[in-house]
């Protein structure tokens, strides 16, 4: 079968829908691939800063999610191996939703802006031509060609690299992460976020809708090799290593069906706005996860990308143009979170150095708040 369409996007998370619904918004035929069934559970925070409020009202997203009740959570909790802890405010108040709500909730609003949305679909090749691009999918056992004037790349950080010329993961198991999660019930939380440190990595721990808890393991593969490969063995051997961490995991319950795994995770890799394609979201950088903050990054990349397509598409600048002003954006937006957060995780990880920080931070409540701030995208004005 052959279509013609104005925009494909490759991807269908929370920047891939988000960007999708914005060019439909436009007036744009647009379609939207996903090569995985959907909705599904992800390896997630599952934690919308509150940085993000500005950006799903732009967006007109942010009545869907608040639709799904979620929680509201004013202040973060960091707590180290020794047990000790310091509270932290959040600049704002941020939101515990699931991914799989959330990203069913995005999805929902591309379709209901006239988004067509091809999920199990794999993209097989795309390819440049005369007036813009061929995409060639695979779906069961239909294949169909599309012929677009625009393909932007949302499938995330481990996704179709190899079709574009960007850079690979490293898989170095002394480098790179397994990042883990399950939800779970049978435990009572306060209206807070909860990171917690050990050697080899950080848990985090947050209430998201219908009382049930998140919990999201980010843990060095060199580091728990001798650990239980499931995601329940995960969890159990980062436990181990943080007592505090031990006692609030007590009676958990897992929730069948919620469990998701992701590796490797690949925090060092470069950023990249444009290889072949311009990419948002994860596939055009990564931001450590205990900054709490890659969704709104998500949401952010979207909102930068999508005027430039829409002034690309109506012939007011060239698709050079288009790269080169985006290519700008994301390094004045983002660079400056993604460096200290890689400068964060980088320290939080050593042995000594959480308690230090703990400690400078309870001689200088500001310092800790400045970190945090240092980390955040900066709330969209336009």
């Amino acid at each position: 079968m052959k279509h013609d369409r104005d925009v494909a996007i490759i991807g269908a998370g929370i920047a891939g829908s988000s960007l999708a619904k914005a060019l439909a918004d436009r007036g744009w035929d647009t379609v939207l691939f996903e090569r995985k069934p959907f909705p599904r559970h992800k390896v997630c925070g599952e934690f919308l800063s509150p940085e993000s409020q500005r950006m799903l009202q732009q967006l007109g997203l942010h009545g869907r999610v608040e639709a799904l009740r979620p929680s509201r959570l004013p202040r973060t909790r960091l707590v180290i191996g020794s047990g000790e802890a310091i509270e932290i405010p959040l600049p704002g108040t941020a939101l515990g939703i699931s991914r799989y709500l959330l990203d069913s909730a995005l999805l929902g609003a591309a379709i209901d802006a006239g988004v067509h949305v091809q999920t199990a679909t794999a993209v097989t090749s795309v390819n440049p031509s005369e007036d813009g691009y061929t995409v060639e999918t695979k779906q069961g056992d239909v294949r169909s060609t599309y012929r677009v004037r625009a393909v932007i790349a949302a499938w995330g950080a481990n996704g179709h690299a190899g079709h574009t010329g960007g850079g690979r993961p490293d898989h170095s198991a002394d480098l790179a992460y397994v990042g883990v999660k399950t939800h779970v019930g049978g435990i009572e939380m306060e209206p807070v976020v909860e990171l917690y440190f050990f050697e080899g990595g950080y848990v985090g721990v947050s209430p998201v809708e219908g009382g049930l808890v998140n919990v999201a393991a980010l843990l060095k593969r060199a580091s728990f090799a001798d650990s239980d490969k499931t995601i329940a063995g995960w969890i159990d051997a980062a436990s181990r290593r943080n007592a505090m961490l031990k006692r609030r995991l007590a009676g958990a319950l897992p929730v069948p069906g919620t469990q998701a795994a992701v590796a490797p995770v690949d925090l060092r890799r470069k950023p990249q706005a444009w290889g072949a394609l311009p990419h948002v979201g994860d596939a055009a950088l990564m931001i450590p996860p205990l900054c709490g903050d890659g969704m709104s990054m998500a949401l952010r990349s979207a909102l930068l990308c999508a005027p430039l397509a829409d002034r690309c598409l109506r012939g007011e600048i060239s698709l050079a143009g288009w790269q080169r002003e985006y290519e700008q954006s994301i390094r004045r937006e983002f660079y400056g979170p993604m460096q200290w957060g890689r400068l964060l995780h980088e320290l939080l990880g050593m042995p000594v150095v959480p308690r230090l920080l703990l400690g400078a931070a309870r001689l200088a409540p500001g310092l800790a708040y400045g970190l945090v701030k240092a980390t955040r995208v900066k709330p969209a004005d336009s």
